[in-house]
């Protein structure tokens, strides 16, 4: 069963390789959504930024799987996949930079930390939003899993993604 299914995937393996990218990029979004409208958990702005290649992901990954199916322009499912590859990378690199910065093996950045909105009307206004406010800071982690923070868990994510892709972009067709 799963040999057939390893066959199916190396048949086409630019094909294939949209197609995860695609199934791939969703995924890491339904989960980052899921985690921060269900779980409760507010992302920090090295987490928004670490959720934008899955964005390009999705899109690229879905006109890379458009052109597969015209053989004189299989050339733009590769650049595609190239463009999704690269920003899975930087991705990933700044799920590093983040988990480097939790584990406090560098400093994180000055001015990354989110929170919810203020309303400043009155002075007690004010006070209460003060106390009712969660500041999300890049440089604590709010959740392990495994001992890995989210940007860990998505540094290790991203780079299944570039490995995915790439092989995808260099193994060959099979007839």
């Amino acid at each position: 069963m799963l040999g057939r299914f390893f066959a199916l995937l190396l048949k086409d393996p630019l094909t294939s390789g949209a197609a995860l990218v695609t199934l791939g990029s969703a995924t890491a979004l339904a989960t980052a959504w899921g985690f921060e409208l269900i779980g409760g958990f507010k992302p920090c702005p090295l987490c928004l930024i670490q959720r934008n290649p899955y964005y390009a992901g999705l899109v690229l990954g879905i006109l890379a799987l458009i052109f597969t199916r015209i053989e004189k322009l299989r050339w733009v499912s590769v650049l595609a996949l190239l463009g999704a590859a690269g920003g899975f990378l930087y991705g990933g690199g700044v799920g590093i930079y983040q988990a480097g910065a939790e584990w406090e093996l560098w400093l994180g950045p000055n001015d990354c930390a989110a929170g919810g909105s203020m309303e400043l009307g009155t002075a007690s206004n004010m006070l209460q939003s003060l106390a009712t406010t969660k500041v999300v800071s890049c440089s604590v982690a709010q959740f392990r899993i495994f001992g890995l923070s989210f940007a860990g868990l998505n540094a290790i994510y991203a780079s299944a993604m570039v490995f995915i892709t790439l092989c995808g972009l260099v193994l060959p067709r099979k007839s």
